[in-house]
C-alpha cells in the first residue's frame, strides 16, 4: 500500500512528508499543488487504491464494506502550518499511540 500511495502521489506531482498506513485507515502528510483540490487527490488515491486491492484480493468483493465500497466516503483534511513537524509526528506515530492507548485499556480492567 505504501509503494501504491507513493506512486499514485507522483503522479499528481504531490509529495508525501508521511504516511502510516494502518489495518482500517491511512494517515497521510502531504503537500499538493496548488493547481489541484484536496478532494481531486483524496479522490484519485482512494479509488485507485481500492482498484488495486480489488485486483489484487478479489474476495474483497464479496464483503459489503461501507455501502459495498471499499473505502468510507469520508476523510478528514486540515491544512498545516507553522505545526507541520507536530502533525508529521502524529501521522508517524498514530500506530504506536493507539495500541499503548489499547493496552492502557486492558491493564485497567
Amino acid at each position: 500500500m505504501y509503494r501504491q500511495i507513493g506512486i499514485l502521489s507522483e503522479q499528481l506531482k504531490s509529495q508525501i512528508i508521511e504516511l502510516n498506513v494502518q489495518l482500517e485507515h491511512v494517515h497521510l502528510l502531504m503537500k499538493i499543488p496548488p493547481r489541484l483540490s484536496v478532494s481531486e487527490v483524496m479522490g484519485h488515491l482512494k479509488s485507485r487504491t481500492a482498484i488495486r486491492l480489488f485486483s489484487k484480493f478479489p474476495y474483497l468483493r464479496k464483503h459489503k464494506l461501507w455501502g459495498n465500497n471499499f473505502r468510507a466516503k469520508g476523510y478528514c483534511v486540515d491544512s498545516v502550518g507553522v505545526n507541520a513537524e507536530m502533525i508529521r509526528k502524529y501521522v508517524k506515530y498514530q500506530e504506536k499511540h493507539e495500541v499503548d492507548v489499547k493496552q492502557l485499556s486492558l491493564h485497567e480492567v
